[in-house]
């Protein structure tokens, strides 16, 4: 996947403060310690009254802080993703669904290259990258290569033990959105940046070299005959 913490400018109100993000543990599907004591004790919301459940997407301008209560005990999935990733594009339509299996959690997206003080803050170097919260603090991070629907809920249940709804299955309209499952096109900044730093470097060499050749006595008149 590509990556997103170099893909713009960190913005000034953010701090490049690594959080500390406890390491997902490993799945046990079958188990039951994590039925009986769940790793994150989620305060789930109050459904009343809400008829779609879906995820939100923050743009440029939204900050994710002012998205997570600090005061709070909710849970929340922030998906960092890049639009011209191929993984993220193909996690999209299992990730849209995830708001329907769990409608009392909240689940957040953002554009890491849009963000890149938060993926330095919380140390998503690659996309997509998946964050459980609490509050506003990352208790867990989705490590497995396989992300779909079923990996995604049993990620879910085995930190907070919330059971996903079972008649829950990725559908049509969640390859259409609100996270984007066609690629679009996109500078991948840090191969730009790698580039053009592989190619100062070389133009360096290339003229310190000959710098030292004019320094060597009799160099100088090596091509003078």
């Amino acid at each position: 996947a590509g990556s997103g913490s170099a893909a713009a400018p960190a913005q000034a109100r953010e701090q490049p403060v690594l959080e500390p993000v406890l390491p997902a543990a490993a799945e046990e599907p079958n188990g039951t310690d994590s039925a009986k004591a769940p790793k994150v004790n989620c305060e789930e919301r109050n459904t009343t009254g809400i008829d779609r459940f879906t995820l939100q997407i923050l743009n440029v301008s939204q900050d994710l802080m002012e998205f997570l209560n600090p005061n709070s005990s909710d849970c929340t999935l922030v998906l960092f993703y890049t639009p011209w990733c191929r993984f993220s594009a193909s996690l999209a339509p299992h990730f849209n669904s995830l708001p329907r299996a769990f409608p009392t959690l909240r689940f957040l997206a953002l554009d890491a290259s849009q963000h890149s003080s938060l993926s330095t803050r919380f140390g998503t170097v690659a996309v997509p990258n998946i964050l459980l919260f609490q509050g506003a603090k990352p208790m867990a991070r989705f490590n497995h290569t396989d992300r779909t629907l079923e990996t995604l809920k049993d990620f879910i249940f085995n930190q907070t033990g919330i059971e996903a709804k079972s008649d829950v299955a990725v559908m049509e309209e969640d390859w259409e959105g609100p996270l984007p499952s066609v690629l679009t096109k996109g500078i991948d900044w840090l191969l730009l940046f790698s580039v053009l730093f592989l190619a100062s470097f070389v133009m360096y060499a290339t003229v310190r070299t000959e710098s030292i050749r004019w320094l060597i006595p009799g160099q100088e008149h090596e091509h003078q005959e």
